[in-house]
């Protein structure tokens, strides 16, 4: 292992050995919680939250004290971030006490200028364009249920709604660095942006995989192992659902969409949910739904990937153990 200061600000900022590396200790960490302990000490982890959270706020707090570190959460509201103090100047000062940073945001450009001026692993947490963690969470929920890490490059998933949100956004390209078979559907004017399919596009022929955009999504659907979708309205955007919603509800996911997919299909979502909207009742409560198991997933795979992180900038590959 060659000393390299590493981040996660996107979904392809890993190889598709290291994303498979990344998934076999998330599986480690499944199966024993304490696996690795890379933050014993206590050493801290800057958790900073510009968005209101559950799951990445839980999984990310609770999987830094099990790595044996101390989460250091801090809210856009109880810090100068949220007072306009530069990016930089926030990274200069955390970077010389926590060994990692992890940040939920609004434009990818701030993550990105935060890890520009770092010394220690910076992890997108969710920005506008990508959430990385939450694929990685979902990628496992597929090897936990159909043969494991090294089954995902056959496997075809689909995501339907909202196809120019982040979700979509980092599947695509995840979904290319696994080597999978990715379609995506969504109506027009909220598909994908050019930039991001032909990224995905590429990764994906150099791993054997596939993509697919359409505005049909019975298309997408077709024969798919698994199933996403997300909400229709963004955060900070409620009071917007009725007139945003409108082009979605021929995307919503219910049983008749799901019959086109394998018998035996997968479905998942990143939660919150809102039944009778983007899915109906029968499909996220029914017995083809790993919901909760995705959303614990988020924990395992999170504390895989700030493990993985920091293994590379100590150059100490025990941290992995068999999975390096």
């Amino acid at each position: 292992m060659t000393h390299q200061l590493r981040h996660m600000l996107r979904d392809d900022d890993i190889t598709h050995e290291e994303q498979k590396q990344i998934l076999k200790l998330g599986m480690k960490f499944r199966e024993n919680r304490f696996y690795s302990q890379p933050f014993a000490g206590p050493q801290a982890v800057a958790v900073l939250f510009d968005k209101n959270s559950t799951r990445t706020r839980s999984s990310f707090s609770i999987g830094v004290a099990e790595l044996g570190g101390y989460p250091l959460v801090i809210d856009k509201s109880s810090s100068q971030l949220g007072r306009g103090e530069p990016v930089a100047d926030t990274a200069r000062v955390l970077t010389r006490m926590a060994y990692t940073i992890v940040w939920r945001t609004y434009g990818q450009d701030r993550v990105e200028e935060m890890a520009k001026y770092s010394t220690v692993p910076v992890i997108n947490a969710l920005t506008d364009d990508f959430h990385p963690c939450q694929v990685l969470a979902d990628f496992l929920t597929i090897a936990q249920f159909r043969g494991g890490v090294d089954e995902l490059h056959n496997k075809t998933i689909a995501y339907v709604g909202d196809a120019a949100n982040n979700m979509s956004n980092s599947y695509l390209l995840a979904g290319a660095v696994a080597g999978m078979d990715v379609r995506v559907a969504g109506p027009q004017g909220f598909l994908p942006r050019k930039d991001i399919v032909d990224d995905a596009k590429r990764i994906a022929e150099q791993n054997g995989g596939s993509i697919l955009v359409t505005t049909d999504p019975r298309e997408a659907v077709d024969g798919a192992d698994c199933v996403f979708t997300d909400t229709w309205v963004s955060m900070g955007e409620e009071a917007e659902y009725a007139i945003r919603s409108k082009p979605f509800w021929d995307y919503q996911v219910n049983d008749k969409l799901m019959s086109y997919a394998k018998p035996d299909a997968l479905f998942q979502h990143c939660l919150p949910a809102y039944r009778g909207k983007e899915v109906t009742p029968s499909v996220i409560d029914g017995p083809q739904s790993v919901v909760w198991d995705e959303a614990e997933n988020r924990l395992h795979a999170q504390k895989a990937l700030m493990t993985w992180l920091i293994a590379w900038q100590r150059e100490d590959s025990s941290l992995l153990g068999e999975c390096a």
